[in-house]
C-alpha cells in the first residue's frame, strides 16, 4: 500500500454480472477493516446499497445522512443514484471523496462498486486531482464479465436490456456500442473477475479466456468465482496504484470525445418504482416474477422478501428472464417485515406489477 494512503478497489461490469455479489463477499471477509463503501445505482430505492449495508461494516456512521445529497447512509455507506458516476465525477463523485478524506484516519479501505455503465478510467483519473492523490490510491480496478454471456458473445446476459439503461440514462456522454463499453472496462483493469463459473464448461472459460487475453496484458490476472466467493487477498492489497498508469489507458471513449460525439437522449425515456408489500408466500412471489420477467420489458428486478415463519430475508435478483434468490440475513428485532422490489424497465405500469404481485400475499383472497 501507498505510505499514508487509504487503498480504493473500484468495480465494475455490466448490469447483472455480479458485482453486488462480489463486494457483498469482500465484505463478509473483512472482519476488522473500516471500510467505506460508494454505490453508483439506478431506481429510487437503492437495492444495491441495502445488500451491501446487510454486511457487518465496522465503519461508523458517516456524518449526517440527511446534509449529502449524494445519498450518504448509516455504516459508510455512500449512494449515488444521479446517473452514470463517470459521467458525474466533478458533480457526484468529488465530494463524496472529500468527505472520506476528511475522515481519513477512520477508514482502512474504500471501495466503490460502479453501475453497469460506467467507464473506469475517468473515476481513475480523479485520484490523481489534488486534495485526493495526497491521501488516496486505486489499490486495483476490478472488472467483473458474465462468464456464460462473454462465452456466447453477448457481453451481458441481456445486452438489450443493458443497451435499454445505457440509453435511459440522460446524464451518459459517452455512446460506445457495448462492444466498447467492454473493451473500455476491461482496458483499465487491473483484475479480472468472471463470475458464474459454475455455468461454464471447458471449452467455454478457454473462449472467454481468449476474449480476455486480446483485451488486457499478460501481467493482469484473472479469477474464476461462483457466487462472487473469492479470497480476500486475491481482490484487495494489490498495490496496483492505478492512478499512475491510468493516462497511458486508450480506450473508445477518449475517440467519442475526441470527435465530439455525444448522444442526446432527451427522447429516451425508462421507469423505475418501487412495489412495497407484506409477509409473501415465497413460491407464489418468484412465479409471479417470472410471468412479468416474460410479459413485460423488465430491464431489472431486485430486493428483498418476507416469507411467513422464516427469520431470514431473502433476496430476489433479475436480470433479463433470469431469477436469482437466495437468504442473506436475519431480520432485525425491531426491523419491520416487509416486501420491497425495485422495477427498471420500460413501458411498465406500476400498479399492473403491483395487482401481479399482490396474488403472492399470504392473506391474499
Amino acid at each position: 500500500m501507498r505510505l499514508n494512503k487509504i487503498p480504493t478497489t473500484i468495480v465494475t461490469g455490466f448490469l447483472g454480472s455480479g458485482k453486488t455479489t462480489l463486494l457483498s463477499n469482500v465484505l463478509k471477509q473483512a472482519a476488522g477493516k473500516r471500510i467505506a463503501v460508494i454505490v453508483n445505482e439506478f431506481g429510487e430505492l437503492d437495492i444495491d446499497a441495502d445488500l451491501l449495508r446487510s454486511c457487518p461494516l465496522p465503519c461508523d456512521e458517516t456524518g449526517d445522512a440527511n446534509s449529502a445529497s449524494q445519498g450518504q447512509t448509516q455504516n459508510g455507506i455512500y449512494e449515488l443514484a444521479n446517473g452514470c458516476i463517470c459521467c458525474t465525477v466533478e458533480e457526484e463523485f468529488l465530494p463524496v471523496m472529500q468527505q472520506l478524506v476528511a475522515r481519513r484516519d477512520e477508514i482502512d479501505h474504500i471501495l466503490i462498486e460502479t453501475s453497469g455503465l460506467a467507464l473506469p478510467k475517468p473515476l481513475v483519473q480523479a485520484f490523481n486531482w489534488p486534495g485526493i492523490k495526497e491521501h488516496c490510491t486505486v489499490d486495483a480496478v476490478i472488472t467483473v464479465i458474465d462468464g456464460p454471456a462473454v462465452a456466447a458473445g453477448r457481453f451481458a446476459h441481456d445486452a438489450e436490456r443493458v443497451q435499454a439503461q445505457r440509453q435511459a440514462d440522460e446524464s451518459l456522454d459517452h455512446d460506445p456500442s457495448l462492444q466498447e463499453l467492454l473493451d473500455d472496462q476491461l482496458s483499465a483493469a487491473d483484475l479480472v473477475v468472471v463470475s458464474k463459473n459454475d455455468l461454464l464448461d471447458d471449452a467455454e472459460r478457454e473462449r472467454v479466456q481468449r476474449v480476455i487475453e486480446a483485451k488486457v496484458p499478460s501481467a493482469v490476472k484473472t479469477v474464476y468465482t461462483c457466487n462472487g466467493e473469492a479470497q480476500l487477498d486475491r481482490l484487495m492489497g494489490l498495490d496496483a496504484a492505478a492512478e499512475e498508469r491510468i493516462g497511458e489507458v486508450h480506450n473508445h471513449h477518449d475517440a467519442h470525445h475526441e470527435h465530439g460525439a455525444h448522444h442526446d437522449h432527451a427522447h429516451d425515456h425508462f421507469d423505475s418504482f418501487v412495489i412495497t408489500l407484506g409477509v409473501v408466500d415465497g413460491d407464489k412471489l418468484q412465479r409471479a416474477l417470472k410471468d412479468l420477467l416474460g410479459d413485460f420489458n423488465i430491464f431489472r428486478a431486485k430486493g428483498f422478501a418476507a416469507l411467513p415463519g422464516k427469520p431470514m430475508r431473502q433476496v430476489l435478483q433479475a436480470v433479463g428472464k433470469r431469477l436469482d434468490v437466495y437468504f442473506d440475513r436475519p431480520w432485525g428485532a425491531q426491523e419491520p417485515r416487509a416486501t420491497q422490489l425495485v422495477f427498471i424497465g420500460k413501458g411498465i405500469e406500476e400498479s399492473v406489477i403491483k395487482t401481479a404481485l399482490e396474488t403472492a400475499l399470504v392473506d391474499a383472497a
